[in-house]
C-alpha cells in the first residue's frame, strides 16, 4: 500500500472534497442537511479562511480534515473550528487521521492557533482518538438556531 500523503485542497479538489462530505453526513445520518454543490465547493476552497486538508494515497483522495480560520473575540487573534476529520472506510486504522490531525496542528502552530471542534457524546471511538492526541474534551451543549426558528423574533424585534 503506498504512503499517504497531505496537502492542502485547491478549487481542483472541489469533486473530491464534496464527495467526502456527502459520505460523512450519509455515516451520520445527515446527509438531508448537506446543500453543498461541487461549484459552491469550488468557491469555499478558495477563499483563505477555509482550509481543508486532504489526505491522498496513490493520487486518490482519502480522507480529509476541514476547518475555518475565524476571530476569536475573548483574544482578540483567531482559531481554527475543526467542521470534520473524515478517513473513507477501507483507509482507517491506518494513520491516516492522525496525519490529517498532525497536518492541520503544524498549520496552526506558526500562529498559535486554537484548535476547537465538536465531538458526538456516543462517539467513545472519537474521543479517545482525540484524547490520544492531547485534546481536552469538555462537555458543551451546541445549539443551532435556524432561520425558521427565529424569524418571528427578527421580524417582531
Amino acid at each position: 500500500m503506498s504512503e499517504v500523503t497531505v496537502r492542502r485542497a485547491t478549487p481542483d479538489d472541489a469533486v473530491d472534497v464534496a464527495a467526502m462530505v456527502r459520505e460523512i453526513a450519509a455515516h451520520e445520518d445527515q446527509a438531508a442537511h448537506v446543500h453543498v454543490t461541487d461549484e459552491q465547493w469550488h468557491a469555499l476552497l478558495a477563499r483563505p479562511e477555509v482550509i481543508v486538508l486532504l489526505a491522498e494515497r496513490g493520487g486518490r483522495a482519502v480522507g480529509y480534515v476541514s476547518s475555518v480560520r475565524q476571530l476569536h473575540l475573548w483574544t482578540g487573534g483567531d482559531v481554527l473550528n475543526l467542521d470534520d476529520l473524515y478517513v473513507r472506510p477501507g483507509n482507517r486504522g491506518a494513520g491516516t487521521g492522525h496525519r490529517l490531525m498532525a497536518a492541520l496542528a503544524a498549520l496552526a502552530a506558526s500562529g498559535r492557533l486554537l484548535i476547537r471542534w465538536g465531538v458526538e457524546v456516543d462517539n467513545a471511538d472519537a474521543q479517545r482518538f482525540y484524547q490520544r492526541l492531547g485534546a481536552t474534551l469538555r462537555p458543551k451543549i451546541l445549539a443551532f438556531w435556524p432561520p425558521s426558528a427565529y424569524a418571528d423574533l427578527a421580524a417582531g424585534q
